[in-house]
C-alpha cells in the first residue's frame, strides 16, 4: 500500500473519489472542490489541503478529508479553551491537523475504505502527518460510527456531542407524524403551521433543473442576512452556491417561501436517498413561526414525501426537541502530542462526558412523542 498526502483534490478523480465516499451529499468531489475552488476553505482561510489516499498499484482504495489549519473557525466542535491553555504555557496549538468537511457538521465517513487494513493505514498515516508539518494534534470530526474503532484503536481520545436528527417512521403523511406527538406539541405546531398559512405565505420545493440562477442569487443573499443579523461574517459565497448548483443540483432541495409569488425567505437541504441535512436558512423580511416552518415543518414533509429516513437537523437548539427532532450521540476523536496536555485533556472528556449524558437524558425526558409512540 502506497500511501500519499494530496494537497489539490483535482489530483484525485471524481468517479474514483466518489466510489470511496459513497452518496453522502458532503463528501461528494464536488462539493469538496467547490469549497476549495470558491476560496472558502483554502491556504488563504486558514484550511490547506492535506488529503491521504492509499493506492495499491494504481487502484485508490482509501482516502481521508484532512486540512493543515491554523485556526478552529467551522469546526462546531470547539477546542478554543484547548488553543488557550497551549498559548498560556507558551506552546503553539496551531497548526493542527483535522479530519472534516470543512463548514459542514454532519455525521459520516471519514475513513474512505472498506478493508480495514487500509483504514488502520490511513490513521497511522494521520500520525505522520502530524509529525511531518509539526503539528500539535490531530482531531476527526463527526465520523460515521463503522469509523469509531479504528480511531480507538489508535489510542485516539472519544469526545461526546449531540445532534438533533429525526427519523421517519413510514408517515403516509404530515398528520400520520402529528398523531405520534403528545397532545401539547401536536397543538403547538398546528397553531404555528396556521398561523402562517393565514398570511398568505405559500413554499414551493426546487431540485436540480428546477433551481434558477435567480433562485441561488436570492439564496446567497439570505444565506448572508442570517450571518449579518449574528454579527458574523459568513464562511460560504456566491461562487461555492453557484458551483453547487451547476454540479449537485441533484442532491439539493431548495425551499422558496413566497408571499404573493415573491421569495421572502429559503432554506437550502442536501440530500441522498436515506437523509437529508438541513443546512443553510435566512430570510429578508421577519414574520414570526416562518424560521420553523420552512426549515423544520417543510423539511419534514419533503422527507415523508420523498421516504427519506432521517432528517438531520444538526446541532445545537432545544427549539429543535419540541419539533420531532430527537437527541442523538455523536462522537470526535482526538490526539494531542504532548503527553500532560494529553492527561489534562482526558481527564477534562470524562467529566464533560458525563455532563453530555446528563443532557441527553434530560433532552428524551421532555421529549414531544406520546409513550407508546418511542
Amino acid at each position: 500500500m502506497e500511501l500519499d498526502v494530496i494537497d489539490n483534490l483535482d489530483k484525485i478523480h471524481a468517479v474514483e473519489w466518489n466510489r470511496l465516499a459513497g452518496h453522502s451529499p458532503p463528501l461528494q468531489h464536488a462539493f469538496l472542490t467547490a469549497l476549495h475552488d470558491s476560496g472558502a476553505a483554502s491556504a488563504k482561510t486558514g484550511w490547506i489541503p492535506r488529503y491521504l489516499t492509499v493506492r495499491k498499484g494504481d487502484a485508490l482504495v482509501g482516502a481521508m478529508p484532512a486540512y493543515e489549519k491554523y485556526h478552529s473557525h467551522g469546526e462546531y466542535v470547539f477546542d478554543w479553551a484547548w488553543a488557550e491553555a497551549y498559548e498560556r504555557y507558551g506552546l503553539a496549538y496551531y497548526p493542527k491537523i483535522l479530519v472534516a468537511i470543512p463548514f459542514t457538521p454532519v455525521p459520516g465517513p471519514r475513513l474512505l475504505a472498506s478493508c480495514p487494513e487500509v483504514r488502520a493505514r490511513l490513521v497511522e498515516g494521520l500520525g505522520e502527518l502530524r509529525s511531518a508539518v509539526g503539528a500539535s494534534s490531530i482531531h476527526c470530526l463527526f465520523p460515521h460510527e463503522d469509523d469509531w474503532p479504528a480511531f480507538t484503536q489508535a489510542g485516539m481520545m472519544s469526545r461526546e456531542g449531540v445532534q438533533f436528527h429525526w427519523q421517519n417512521q413510514d408517515y403516509v403523511n404530515f398528520e400520520s407524524f402529528l398523531a405520534t406527538l403528545n397532545h401539547e406539541k401536536r397543538k403547538k405546531i398546528r397553531q404555528e403551521r396556521r398561523k402562517i398559512a393565514e398570511t398568505g405565505i405559500t413554499f414551493e420545493w426546487r431540485q436540480g433543473n428546477e433551481i434558477r440562477p435567480q433562485d441561488w442569487l436570492f439564496f446567497e443573499a439570505c444565506y448572508r442576512n442570517t450571518y449579518a443579523l449574528h454579527r458574523s461574517t459568513p464562511y460560504l459565497n456566491q461562487e461555492f452556491f453557484q458551483q453547487l448548483g451547476q454540479n449537485q443540483s441533484h442532491q439539493v432541495c431548495l425551499i422558496l417561501a413566497l408571499r404573493e409569488g415573491r421569495p421572502i425567505a429559503s432554506a437550502l437541504n442536501l440530500f441522498d436517498s436515506q437523509r437529508a441535512y438541513g443546512r443553510y436558512w435566512g430570510a429578508l423580511e421577519y414574520v414570526p413561526g416562518l424560521h420553523f416552518e420552512t426549515c423544520y415543518y417543510q423539511s419534514l414533509e419533503f422527507c415523508i414525501h420523498r421516504g427519506i429516513a432521517v432528517f438531520e437537523g444538526g446541532a445545537q437548539g432545544e427549539h429543535k426537541l419540541a419539533r420531532g427532532l430527537m437527541p442523538t450521540r455523536t462522537l470526535s476523536f482526538h490526539q494531542l502530542a504532548d503527553e500532560h496536555f494529553s492527561t489534562a485533556v482526558q481527564q477534562f472528556l470524562a467529566r464533560e462526558s458525563q455532563g453530555i449524558a446528563h443532557y441527553r437524558d434530560e433532552l428524551e425526558a421532555h421529549g414531544p412523542y406520546k409513550k407508546e409512540s418511542m
